[in-house]
């Protein structure tokens, strides 16, 4: 049975309007669960990949499941990734449909795919034998939207459990997308760009930058933002999925273990080596902050202004 999980938040409520999705609170009921732990309403398909390129030896009858993760790039969802490949039976293989010929139609993202699923893609997060639980990290804008019926319907028939990543604060998102879009060319880290950085020092020089953000179009950039996270939740609502936003995963640890449960995973203590680099008030981030408050101040996105992880 496909099922559909979403956690609320204080954007979707806002937003709802547009499709009228209905918004539930995801929790495991015990009284439910079989003896695999899974919940028997939202028992995700298992699989007993036949890869190519090697031989899964001892592990050929350990059952694996699927899964993708779906967000927006400077949502968290690497340092999401890496505490997800934290864990020893995860295999996460990171933003695959990045290179465009991967994406250019349909058949090729099936067959890229096909690849992943039947752990016939390497890459450095790959466990082979004994993963668990494979699958990758996609964005919104890489195919996924323009694709969506083709890409629900092979979710659906294989079995693909969605974990959607997104982010409450989308003022700080845009931060962190503007901030690294300059890197790219400005490449702080004595000529290097990075989009992820593992100490404090770096983190550090790449938020020294302050960014300056369009204040005539902030308001429409924010709600543009909301309507394609709705978009997203309406088109694959008939897959197995959950929802999960980075402020909460930053506030409660706890909410890994909720992702552990989705994937039936025997819980571990997930870790990540990176470091956030946008901290602390947006004055200190954004060259024109003024201009920024005052078009906010008095709208739904006046909260975006507050402290981190509201």
């Amino acid at each position: 049975m496909v099922c559909g999980v979403y956690i609320s938040s204080n954007f979707l409520s806002r937003i709802t309007t547009y499709t009228g999705v209905k918004i539930l609170e995801f929790e495991v009921v015990d009284k439910f669960l079989n003896e695999t732990g899974i919940n028997k309403s939202e028992t995700p398909l298992v699989h007993y990949p036949n890869p190519q390129t090697f031989s899964r030896n001892e592990c050929e009858h350990n059952p694996v499941q699927y899964f993708a993760i779906l967000s927006m790039q400077r949502s968290g969802s690497g340092w999401f990734e890496t505490l997800l490949n934290s864990h020893v039976n995860v295999s996460s293989n990171g933003e695959i449909f990045s290179v465009h010929d991967r994406r250019s139609n349909i058949s090729s993202i099936i067959s890229t795919l096909d690849k992943v699923y039947n752990l016939d893609w390497y890459s450095s997060a790959s466990k082979n034998e004994c993963s668990a639980s494979v699958g990758l990290k996609w964005m919104l804008n890489q195919g996924v939207m323009e694709y969506h019926k083709e890409i629900v319907e092979y979710f659906n028939r294989k079995g693909v459990s969605v974990i959607f990543l997104f982010r409450k604060n989308l003022l700080r998102r845009m931060v962190s997308v503007l901030a690294n879009s300059y890197d790219q060319h400005a490449k702080l880290l004595n000529g290097t760009h990075k989009s992820h950085v593992h100490s404090i020092e770096e983190a550090s020089l790449l938020s020294s930058y302050k960014i300056k953000i369009n204040s005539a179009s902030l308001l429409t950039d924010l709600k543009e933002v909301e309507i394609t996270v709705e978009k997203a939740l309406v088109h694959f609502n008939s897959t197995r999925h959950i929802v999960m936003y980075y402020e909460d995963l930053v506030k409660k640890r706890t909410k890994i273990d909720d992702v552990q449960t989705f994937l039936n995973l025997p819980k571990m203590k997930l870790t990540s080596r990176q470091v956030k680099i946008h901290k602390g008030p947006l004055s200190d981030h954004i060259e024109n902050y003024d201009e920024v408050n005052r078009s906010l101040n008095g709208t739904i996105y006046e909260s975006f202004l507050g402290t981190d992880y509201r």
